[in-house]
């Protein structure tokens, strides 16, 4: 398999998608080796309009096979808001901290049962100047005041999946991955990889 460069600076990201490829083979690159490379406008309606124009982006730019994430959390009764601002809710750069305080002074007064929600991911995989694959994802839950747990990242301690009766950042990361946004749109993604890459190799390109 080659190289795949991942377009993001994510270290959580980066993380999961690592983990839940680590049997396969595959090698990922993060953004972060890469400091000189200019980034993508991120300036999408939806998050799979993103997830393209950075998977182009960076495949231009760097040469790279480029599989680019864009996610984010869409709670309903906000109109789908942080939606594809979800990073970058509260301020610029991202924190975490800031942007779940947000949140949850949005939802002030709102019961439970209407803050129903999703974590949504949309990923696209590109060479230099053709779009070559993209899949997605969702997980629905609701969102709660107190955060809870300690693994993940961004919105998770208040991310609650009812079946469970635990929010994402409770979850091990095995099981986390088992259900999540980004674990559903990876599923999908990898063999759809595997088969263009079979098919290049037995082209020769």
């Amino acid at each position: 398999m080659p190289e795949i460069l991942l377009a993001t600076r994510n270290a959580g990201k980066i993380r999961e998608i690592r983990r839940m490829t680590a049997a396969g083979g595959w090698v990922w690159h993060g953004l972060d080796a890469l400091p000189d490379v200019p980034a993508a406008v991120e300036d999408g309606a939806t998050f799979a309009e993103n997830a393209r124009r950075k998977a182009l982006h960076y495949a231009q730019a760097t040469g790279l096979y480029t599989l680019a994430d864009d996610s984010g959390l869409e709670v309903d009764c906000l109109g789908g808001e942080p939606g594809v601002h979800s990073a970058r809710y509260a301020s610029t750069p991202r924190d975490d901290t800031a942007n779940n305080r947000k949140l949850v002074a949005a939802l002030a007064g709102v019961p439970l049962e209407r803050r129903t929600a999703r974590f949504r991911c949309a990923l696209a995989l590109a060479r230099p100047g053709e779009l070559l694959v993209e899949t997605e994802g969702v997980v629905a839950g609701l969102i709660i005041d107190e955060p809870r747990g300690d693994n993940g990242f961004g919105y998770d301690p208040h991310f609650l999946i009812p079946a469970l009766g635990r929010t994402t950042a409770e979850l091990p990361p095995d099981e986390k991955n088992a259900l999540s946004h980004r674990g559903q749109a990876l599923r999908d993604m990898l063999p759809r990889m595997e088969a263009h890459f079979q098919a290049e190799g037995q082209r020769g390109v």
